[in-house]
């Protein structure tokens, strides 16, 4: 188990060197760019493999104690080590990583976006998940922050190079605020070693461990600094500014990355650092997270609406960016009530929006692809893009993703953000329930907004007249006011809008299991529920 997590860490590093080499004879396939996807595909698929067998060999009756791990010394003159290690809470997230960096290489393989080299594109994936599997792996305070800085330097080469329309200014604009939220963190994480004496997070998060030489002001100085770091990764508002830019120009597979594992990050951190280490600074600025939380989960579903609305020129893959500041304010809300109830919601959440988000990247940049196109107003027309009627299995499955975004119970949306809202209706010891519960009032308010404009998104892009319906004569407009989205001429006719290409065996397979873990997740929430819930009582207890 040992060897595997290790293996798990290291191998996507070994991939993205060789992946720069050429090609030996008998693997070059057709061409050169052919043998680098194939074999990025191979490294994220014996990657996943291994991360399936840790999964399974994991000793599920103990997930609070961290297993698999590795210790050695590396720096010893300030007690930096290599700790590697897993819990119920790391776990799940190793286990979406790699499942989401070998359906992006599959889709890749498939659908290389339009760029330089694709050696570069492969070797810049494989980076980004090694990076990304270390954060969820280590157990050591500047480990963790080195593998959180890793994955920003391969994410903005994939939007600055492979990206769309205004890539530069994006990526230029996530490098800068990640760059210097990071700087701050790491101020906080190097006050925690020197004034505790050492960087093993497992050793802090005991109560009668080195956390107890930590005084109320260190933790304070401490939680404000990390917290800025992981808040803009998570990201909260009014720190996310820099995400809907970063994820309207990254290509698909970016787009997915970013939703699906990099925002993670965040919101582990919190959990992992914040949470056990500085419990009392935590509880200090909890109310002020849980608000900031609450504004985002409004603010988010309100700029949605904004773009769903007819004439607002908006863009769907922009309005899915928006709608990941929504849905990451109900796992910061969670994580601030500082409850087993809440934490355990925001870490289901965590998963959930992954599997969902990550869908919707997939189906957006697959519907541009078909469409030429991801602006609202010229997708609907005057009669709807009428997926169902064009490509009926791909609108089937947008719609499947749009529902289970919004929380429809027996989906996987559906209990992260039940949780972290019966988190805030009975916060921890300590904190303003009156606060709190409004908090959770305004989350509440927030599903009814996300509802609102996800069910807008299904019925200008999924419904709509169909050439079999009105194959002479033009259709009524689903809504008059989509009229001043048409010609001058008038409405579009039914019988003119082109057929579309429905869903590939590739996109078949790069999709499907993100539906299936959906429902999976939905219909079956204790086998998350069982590996998070006895870790998060464990730091929430001071590791007893």
């Amino acid at each position: 188990m040992q060897i595997l997590l290790a293996g798990i860490v290291v191998l996507p590093l070994v991939g993205a060197l060789a992946a720069l080499l050429p090609a030996p004879p008998g693997l070059r396939g057709k061409n050169p760019d052919q043998a680098v996807l194939r074999h990025g595909v191979t490294v994220t698929g014996v990657v996943l493999a291994a991360a399936v067998a840790l999964a399974a060999g994991f000793d599920h009756g103990h997930p609070a104690r961290m297993q698999a791990t590795t210790d050695i010394s590396w720096i010893p003159a300030l007690d930096i080590r290599i700790h590697l290690g897993v819990d119920g809470i790391s776990l799940p997230l190793l286990v979406l990583t790699a499942l989401l960096t070998f359906l992006c290489a599959l889709y890749t393989y498939f659908h290389m976006p339009t760029g330089p080299s694709p050696k570069a594109f492969v070797a810049l994936l494989l980076v980004l998940e090694a990076g990304t599997l270390a954060t969820f792996a280590v157990l050591d305070l500047m480990l963790f922050f080195l593998a959180f800085e890793m994955v920003l330097i391969p994410m903005y080469f994939l939007i600055a190079r492979w990206g769309g329309a205004g890539k530069q200014a994006a990526a230029w604009k996530f490098i800068l605020y990640t760059l210097l939220g990071s700087v701050v963190m790491l101020l906080g994480l190097l006050l925690i070693g020197l004034k505790s004496g050492t960087f093993d997070m497992v050793a802090l998060a005991t109560d009668n461990g080195p956390k107890a030489q930590l005084s109320h002001t260190v933790q304070l100085l401490a939680v404000l600094a990390i917290g800025i770091g992981l808040a803009v990764k998570s990201p909260l508002w009014p720190l996310h500014s820099w995400l809907p830019d970063a994820h309207t120009a990254a290509p698909t597979v970016g787009s997915v990355l970013l939703a699906g594992v990099l925002l993670k990050m965040g919101t582990y951190g919190f959990v992992r650092i914040a949470l056990p280490i500085t419990p009392e600074g935590m509880q200090t600025f909890a109310p002020y997270l849980a608000a900031l939380a609450a504004v985002g989960i409004i603010y988010g579903s309100l700029a949605c609406l904004a773009l769903v609305r007819k004439g607002a020129g908006g863009d769907l893959k922009r309005l899915i960016a928006y709608s990941s500041v929504g849905h990451m304010g109900f796992v910061l809300l969670g994580i601030a009530s500082m409850t087993p109830t809440g934490v355990n919601g925001a870490l289901f959440a965590n998963i959930a929006h992954g599997l969902i988000t990550g869908l919707l990247f997939f189906m957006v940049g697959a519907l541009k692809d078909r469409t030429g196109t991801t602006d609202l107003d010229a997708l609907s027309g005057s009669t709807g893009a009428a997926l169902y009627g064009r490509a009926p299995r791909f609108g089937g499955l947008l719609a499947f993703g749009a529902v289970a975004s919004l929380g429809l119970p027996g989906l996987a949306g559906f209990w992260g953000e039940m949780l972290a809202m019966f988190g805030a209706f009975r916060p921890a010891e300590g904190l303003s329930r009156p606060a709190f519960l409004t908090f959770m009032v305004l989350a509440g308010l927030g599903t009814l907004l996300t509802a609102a404009y996800l069910l807008l998104v299904v019925r200008r892009v999924c419904m709509g007249g169909t050439p079999h319906l009105a194959p002479t004569a033009p259709l009524a407009a689903a809504d008059p006011a989509d009229d001043a989205a048409t010609s001058p001429g008038g409405p579009t006719p039914a019988a003119a809008l082109p057929a579309l290409p429905d869903l590939a065996r590739y996109e078949y397979a790069a999709w499907s299991p993100l539906a299936v873990l959906t429902v999976l997740a939905g219909l079956w929430p204790a086998a998350l529920l069982g590996l998070t819930n006895p870790a998060v009582q464990h730091i929430l207890g001071g590791g007893k």
